[in-house]
């Protein structure tokens, strides 16, 4: 039991100091359990646990290219590990951020699910409204964890493939194994699928789970399991609900004045990186397939100078320079109206509807260049289509790691498992096709204080 609680130590402990709980069989003096409905509430308000998620693929993805060696040098070990997919990325007392954010998430959503339909003052519609929202959050960051530390889904393997462990619970002392990639799976649909019919359509504000976020969610999760057809209805019902786009040609003259994350219309559920990582140079293939015409290009990217001096790595060519311009220093990964245009566009591809597809992509591509520089897409065949759909993504959501979850799945067609090289310090290093490093290592800090947490294979 004891070594069961040390691996969610520090979630407990995080969760101590931030006030959200006592971990406590009574209420303390001065101390306050979660009692009543307003407690689960502020809980739940709490973006600084809830609305963060992943880092680390932002490394790994073929959107990012480090080549300069300053910049190399100022990624230190793990991070550095990240982006050369190496074996391990952490030491035996060093702790995977992402890992421990996630399940942080976890941990609390588990809480809220657990105790606030039995909490006291707030009115049914209340209680439930903030149960779906932690559904809703918990199945986001399964969704990512499965991605990250398990094999890509297949029918073939996913009930034998291990995925990560599945609390469900706030219970500490709860086994660790492993669950399979196909459970992890089977309760993310389950989380989405109960909470749409307890939430608005659109949130107050989009850090807050709403009907389109889960929609969002599950077209996300379908793709992921090349179920496309169900991928398709629900990137259907979230655009049906939210489909407004920035046309980056209002921005254009004044990039500083693209809104914040809270007044973003694309945002379906603002997700942040755990971590902003200053000036990630954007790989020079996909700069050159942008062109300097694309608005993503001008506005999103900058050379060194944009960064300042409190900025002191050199490096050449281009960076993603998006999360600067209005201030707020955050990389937004979660579900978007672009997401979802071209995931509904990918589905449309492989279901033989080239026009179709190819009319998203040229609805979303009309917003990012100008009218003089705009120029439609066209293809022959629904091949060349699902190709044009997958470039386009790559454009459109560079820099926010979720171009690695895409590597990672498109493995499965041969058009697009190809090899990735990179070369870091002076040494080459290969990712292979559907290569065992496309599965992050977890940490050996977790394995040594909880045996059951076999290893990746690598």
């Amino acid at each position: 039991m004891k070594r069961q609680y040390l691996i969610l130590l520090g979630v407990a402990l995080a969760i101590i100091a931030t006030g959200c709980r006592k971990y406590v069989e009574i209420e303390q003096p001065n101390q306050r359990t979660l009692k009543y409905t307003t407690d689960y509430r502020y809980t739940m308000n709490n973006n600084s646990v809830l609305e963060g998620t992943f880092s680390y693929p932002i490394l790994s993805g073929d959107d990012t290219e480090i080549t300069d060696p300053t910049r190399q040098n100022t990624l230190g070990d793990i991070l550095g590990n990240v982006y050369t997919w190496a074996a391990k990325y952490t030491s035996e007392t060093q702790g995977d951020a992402d890992w421990e954010k996630l399940y942080k998430t976890i941990y609390t959503c588990n809480e809220v699910i657990a105790g606030v339909r039995s909490s006291l003052g707030g009115t049914t519609a209340e209680k439930e409204k903030i149960y779906a929202e932690a559904l809703v959050h918990r199945a986001y960051a399964y969704l990512i964890l499965v991605n990250m530390y398990g094999k890509q889904y297949t029918d073939a393997t996913a009930t034998i493939d291990p995925a990560v462990p599945l609390l469900t619970t706030p219970n500490l002392y709860t086994s660790l194994k492993r669950a399979s990639v196909s459970e992890v799976y089977t309760q993310i649909v389950k989380d989405l699928s109960e909470s749409v019919s307890r939430l608005p359509a659109l949130p107050d504000y989009n850090v807050r789970p709403a009907k389109v976020s889960a929609y969002a969610i599950l077209a996300r999760t379908y793709l992921n399991m090349r179920d496309f057809n169900k991928a398709s209805v629900y990137a259907d019902s979230a655009l049906t609900l939210q489909n407004t786009l920035l046309d980056l040609k209002t921005f254009a003259a004044a990039p500083g004045t693209v809104p914040v994350r809270l007044k973003d219309p694309e945002i379906m559920l603002s997700k942040l990186s755990g971590v902003t990582y200053t000036a990630i140079s954007v790989s020079n293939d996909l700069l050159t397939a942008m062109g300097v015409n694309d608005l993503r290009y001008r506005i999103f990217t900058n050379t060194r100078s944009a960064f300042g001096g409190g900025f002191s790595a050199a490096f050449t060519g281009r960076a993603n320079s998006r999360y600067l311009l209005n201030g707020e220093f955050s990389i937004v990964n979660g579900p978007s109206v672009p997401e979802m245009m071209l995931t509904k566009a990918e589905c449309l591809a492989r279901a033989g509807n080239t026009a179709g597809a190819l009319t998203l992509v040229n609805d979303l591509r009309k917003k990012r260049f100008t009218d003089a520089n705009y120029v439609a897409l066209t293809a022959n065949s629904a091949d060349e289509a699902l190709k044009i759909v997958v470039d386009e993504k790559r454009k459109e959501l560079f820099g926010t790691g979720l171009r690695w979850f895409d590597q990672k799945r498109l493995n499965l067609d041969q058009s697009f498992a190809v090899s990735k090289t990179r070369v870091f310090k002076e040494t080459s290093y290969t990712l292979s096709p559907n290569s065992n490093r496309y599965l992050y290592p977890i940490g050996d800090k977790y394995i040594l204080l909880n045996p059951e947490l076999a290893q990746n294979p690598r």
